[in-house]
Order: C-alpha cells, then sequence, then structure tokens
C-alpha cells in the first residue's frame, strides 16, 4: 500500500510540476450493506465500502490517466482488505507527428477476444480513413494489484488491427490477438523408477488463445444496416465463431430485425477442458420494432439456439417509453422453463435535481416440465439526487425473495463529485 501511494503521489507531483492546463476526474464513494447467514439462526450484518477515483492530468497532447478503486468492510473487516484494484494507471501522447497516439501503463483494451486490461504498450496510427494499431504487454495480476507480472515471458499478450472506412457506408476491421497464460506450479507425489513416492514440481505449459479476426459492417442511412463478424481460432484451426446481423428501416414506423451466429466454446489451447466432448451452438433470432410515436415503440423477439442434442427458444415482448419500460420473457426447452414480467420507470423532475426510480419482476422457472417450479420477486426502488452540476447522491433498496433468498433486503448508498480544473 505505501509503495502504492509513493508511486502515485511521483506521477501527481511530476504533472503537477509541468504545469498542466486542466485537472479533471470524479471521486465516488459508494456503501452497500447486506446480512450473510453462517447457519439458519446465525448471521452477520456487513457494511461494504468502496472508493474510487478517476483523475486526468492533460497539457496539450498528454495526459495522465488514473482509474482507482479502494474497497473494505466497515462492520467486520475481511482477511484482504483492505484491497486495491488499480484499473488504469498510463501516460498518453495523442496525435504525435500528427499520425501517432501512444499509451504507456496500465490501460483498457477492448477486443472482441480477449479484452480487459494489461500493462505495456498501444500504438495507433492514423491517416485519413485508415488506422492500425498494435500493442504488447503483460496479463494484469489477480484482483488488479498495483504489481508487475512476474513471469511476463509466459503471461503476455499482444496484437494488432487494421480499420479502414474508405469504402462508402462501410467499415472494415483485420486483427489478430494473442494471449498466453502462465499456469500456476504446484507440487504434487509421484513415483520413481522404483515406484518409490516421491515429491515433484509439476510446471505447465502456458496456455494461450490466438485468433484473426476480421469484422465488415455497412450501413445504408434510414434503409438497412448489416454488420458481420468472423473468428478464427489458430491453435486448434477452425471457426470459433460467426455473427451477423441486420436491420431494415425504410418503414417509417416498423424496423425489422434479424440475427445469427455459430459459436465454438472459447476454450484454451492445452487446456485439460479440450478433452471433454462439446458441441457447437447456432443461435437466430427474428424481431420487430414498432414505433407508436416519438416516445414510445413496442418490441417483438423470437429466437432459438440449436444445441449438440436439443434446442431451446425464447419469446420476448417489451414495450419501452419516456417513462419506462414493460417486457415479458419466456424461455422453454433445453435451457429449461422461464417466465418473467418486469418493469422499470425513472423519471427526471425539479429540472434534473430529483430522479426517482422504481423496478419490478416476477419470475417462474424450472429446470425441466416436469420438475419443481420456482418464483422470484425482485423490487428495486431509490432516487438521484443531484443539487449541483458537480455533486450528487444516489440511494437505493434492493429486495429480492425465493426459496434460497427469503425475504432479502439491501441497501445502496453513492456519492459522485466531479471537478474540472484549468491553469
Amino acid at each position: 500500500m505505501k509503495k502504492l501511494i509513493f508511486i502515485i503521489c511521483i506521477f501527481i507531483g511530476a504533472a503537477v510540476s509541468t504545469f498542466p492546463q486542466n485537472l479533471n476526474g470524479r471521486v465516488s464513494s459508494s456503501y452497500y450493506t447486506f446480512q450473510r447467514f453462517d447457519a439458519a439462526s446465525s448471521y452477520s450484518t456487513h457494511l461494504r465500502a468502496f472508493q474510487m477515483l478517476n483523475l486526468n492530468f492533460n497539457q496539450d497532447n498528454f495526459s495522465v490517466r488514473t482509474y482507482l478503486n479502494l474497497e473494505h468492510d466497515i462492520s467486520k473487516p475481511q482477511l484482504t482488505d483492505p484491497r486495491l484494484r488499480v484499473y488504469n494507471l498510463y501516460v498518453e501522447g495523442r496525435k504525435l507527428f500528427k499520425v501517432f497516439t501512444v499509451k504507456l501503463g496500465r490501460q483498457p483494451l477492448f477486443n472482441s477476444v480477449a479484452g480487459g486490461i494489461f500493462d505495456g504498450i498501444n500504438v495507433d496510427m492514423k491517416k485519413g480513413a485508415y488506422k492500425v494499431t498494435a500493442y504488447y504487454g503483460s496479463n494484469v495480476p489477480a484482483y488488479q494489484k498495483f504489481e508487475i507480472n512476474k513471469y511476463w515471458a509466459d503471461d503476455f499478450i499482444a496484437g494488432g488491427k487494421f480499420m479502414t472506412s474508405a469504402i462508402e457506408n462501410t467499415n472494415i476491421t483485420l486483427s489478430y490477438v494473442n494471449k498466453h497464460f502462465k499456469a500456476q506450479d504446484y507440487w504434487a507425489q509421484r513415483m520413481d523408477e522404483n515406484l518409490n513416492p516421491i515429491t515433484v514440481l509439476i510446471k505447465n505449459n502456458s496456455t494461450q488463445y490466438e485468433f484473426a479476426n476480421a469484422q465488415v459492417s455497412y450501413d445504408l442511412e434510414k434503409v438497412f444496416s448489416v454488420d458481420t463478424r468472423y473468428d478464427y481460432d489458430l491453435k486448434y484451426k477452425e471457426t470459433s465463431k460467426f455473427e451477423i446481423s441486420g436491420t431494415y428501416k425504410q418503414l417509417k414506423d416498423v424496423h425489422f430485425n434479424v440475427y445469427y451466429n455459430y459459436r465454438e466454446p472459447l476454450i484454451r489451447y492445452n487446456s485439460i477442458f479440450s478433452v471433454f466432448d462439446y458441441g457447437n451452438t447456432q443461435e437466430y433470432e427474428i424481431g420487430a420494432d414498432y414505433f407508436v410515436s416519438n416516445a414510445a415503440w413496442l418490441s417483438m423477439k423470437y429466437g432459438n439456439v440449436k444445441y449438440k442434442d436439443d434446442n431451446s427458444s425464447r419469446i420476448t415482448v417489451g414495450l419501452n417509453t419516456d417513462y419506462g419500460s414493460l417486457s415479458f420473457r419466456k424461455t422453454f426447452g433445453y435451457e429449461g422453463e422461464l417466465a418473467s414480467l418486469s418493469a422499470y420507470s425513472a423519471r427526471t423532475i425539479l429540472d434534473g435535481t430529483l430522479t426517482p426510480s422504481v423496478g419490478i419482476s416476477y419470475t417462474n422457472y424450472q429446470l425441466s416440465t416436469d420438475s419443481e417450479t420456482n418464483h422470484l420477486t425482485t423490487l428495486l426502488a431509490g432516487f438521484n439526487y443531484r443539487p449541483m452540476r458537480i455533486l450528487s447522491f444516489d440511494i437505493q433498496g434492493q429486495y429480492m425473495d425465493n426459496k434460497i433468498y427469503r425475504n432479502d433486503f439491501r441497501l445502496f448508498f453513492k456519492v459522485n463529485y466531479w471537478f474540472n480544473t484549468n491553469f
């Protein structure tokens, strides 16, 4: 902890000493209370606190960006408390030589196969309608600890992406990603050549994902749009996923939607799970949106998922308005039997000062048509209070009741403070 605070102070001191033109960010404090039962009549009450800091120092084309979260239990500290999670801490230089953007440090990664955060470098080169991205770094330690991975060579991520919008109404993306995972070493009992038991250190090879990806989208305004995606697993040498979705929107009050995907299970290379007998899934969904007015529309969808030896279907109907939403969902087949009705409403009043919200849902579900039927009731109620532009308060009560959680009530409270200062 002291080491982290010291390093953060160095970052902040270095940024301040260069007289940044802008300092902005957000501070949030959240509190979540609940009860944990150890036995039928024995329980403990917990008050979990989360302190979040989002901080940005900016000067011309350079920035230092941070995103940290500190969590702990106020009423009954846990063995891991306090736990600090460092999600972002990196330096960014934009439009270097009018072409490059460089990020160095712990940063987010947006990737269709292996996204998340990593410690390393990301370089973007953009010229006109073309953009090339390359990145390399290490996987982040568990719980986003502020540490450098000791097994960088066996626990890294590398990849690149090419994007272009040179063709009218069309976006094309080609990408590659290679992500390794260092397996934990462990000691185990084995037999030597004389059948005597000995203790051996087991070291497994680094498992990995290695994928090539292509995405193409076409959007003809007010007529139709199509998005496609194809993932190829370079290790298993097979198609991992194919996905296509489209919307026809030429009619004034009705839009038609279609969706299809083919998917293989996402399994690491050299993983023990690759020996199991598994199959791919194919899913399709068709639907329509009917616009009753500018403030309300009705959505209807039917979907089906085909498994190796079975299938499952679902029906969804929803009404969306400026005041809230009402939806019904019915699932039947291999995924189980489920019927759910839910409603949610939130509306800002008093010139944005107060936003009350309320939600309710009731669900019947069972694993199959001849199994026991279970019921689930969920209630949400709360409000957001914003007395000024830079300060807001959120409070929400959460209630749930089913056979496992009887009359379970929880309370959530959050304070947000935004700041933006120019020097």
